[in-house]
């Protein structure tokens, strides 16, 4: 994954997306002790990173792949990106969905226009169900972050805030399946001015930071964190990336998470997620670390039930 491959990925998936707005606070700065460049992919199609990744990967297949469609298996965001650059690509799309996903992400995917089949709400059982449409329709399957058009296209994002601010010691993003922040950490490597990427993780799902200490992928056994889209773990796709590239990885508390949350819900009056809070906790966690630096921020996504938030 080359420099050249980052910028004509970029090319092409510019007509399936949102040039995502780049945010400033003084009041966060003041709290933060730094300068705060928040890239606000919870302003993006479908209302997260996810379709940059998905339209990307979807873009890229041959003519015959498309007529067979695209498969994936997701509780959230990924079905409702892969749904919609599918709909924007004329590709027909399954998504299989634990039958305990929330009734509004189910609408939204039906929305979009993608099909959905409901499976067992375990990981084995989404893989099961994922493969077996794979085999009977012959649709490619899509991974929500451990694939390299996914993680291509999610490098996306960060390209664009470089591209507004070149002059950023350190960008930080979420970790979860890993997609977002090998992406990020390619965007930096290719186009940052020493540039560093950091993750934010939940003490509650910390499998990365532990992977990055062990050296080898590391699972949750519980995943008792409000950021609900940062309970997957890394892939052999993007793991190697983020040892690479990634300069480490700061943990937070649920208590942080939420006060993080709440406070870009009110000092900047934009609606984020649990799970796109966690890095803002991170520089708040580690203030003498980041002081008077200058710190991008991927708000990773929206999509929120706004009769249940945490706060």
């Amino acid at each position: 994954m080359d420099k050249a491959t980052l910028i004509q990925t970029h090319r092409r998936i510019k007509p399936f997306i949102h040039k995502t707005p780049v945010l400033t606070s003084q009041l966060l700065d003041d709290i933060a002790g730094c300068s705060l460049y928040f890239k606000c992919e919870n302003f993006q199609k479908m209302g997260a990173f996810k379709m940059r990744g998905a339209a990307n990967a979807i873009a890229s297949l041959t003519h015959e792949e498309r007529e067979k469609g695209v498969v994936t298996h997701s509780s959230g965001n990924f079905a409702q990106a892969v749904a919609l650059a599918a709909r924007r690509l004329n590709v027909k799309a399954y998504i299989v969905m634990p039958e305990n996903a929330p009734q509004v992400k189910k609408e939204a995917v039906r929305a979009y226009q993608g099909e959905i089949i409901e499976c067992a709400s375990t990981a084995e059982a989404r893989e099961e169900t994922a493969e077996r449409i794979k085999n009977e329709t012959g649709a490619t399957f899509l991974h929500p972050s451990n694939q390299d058009e996914v993680i291509l296209g999610n490098s996306t994002a960060a390209i664009e805030l470089l591209q507004e601010r070149p002059d950023l010691d350190i960008i930080l993003a979420p970790v979860g399946g890993g997609g977002l922040i090998a992406g990020t950490a390619l965007a930096a490597h290719y186009f940052g001015n020493d540039c560093k990427v950091i993750g934010g993780e939940p003490f509650e799902a910390d499998d990365a930071y532990r992977s990055l200490q062990s050296g080898k992928i590391e699972r949750n056994t519980t995943t008792n964190t409000v950021a609900d889209g940062l309970r997957t773990y890394l892939g052999d796709r993007n793991f190697p990336i983020i040892q690479k590239y990634v300069d480490r990885i700061i943990r937070v508390d649920e208590e942080e998470i939420i006060s993080a949350m709440k406070l870009i819900w009110e000092r900047m009056k934009i609606i984020i997620e649990p799970s796109c809070a966690v890095p803002f906790a991170a520089v708040l966690r580690e203030k003498e670390k980041f002081k008077s630096k200058k710190i991008g921020i991927i708000l990773s996504g929206g999509n929120v039930d706004v009769t249940k938030l945490p706060f």
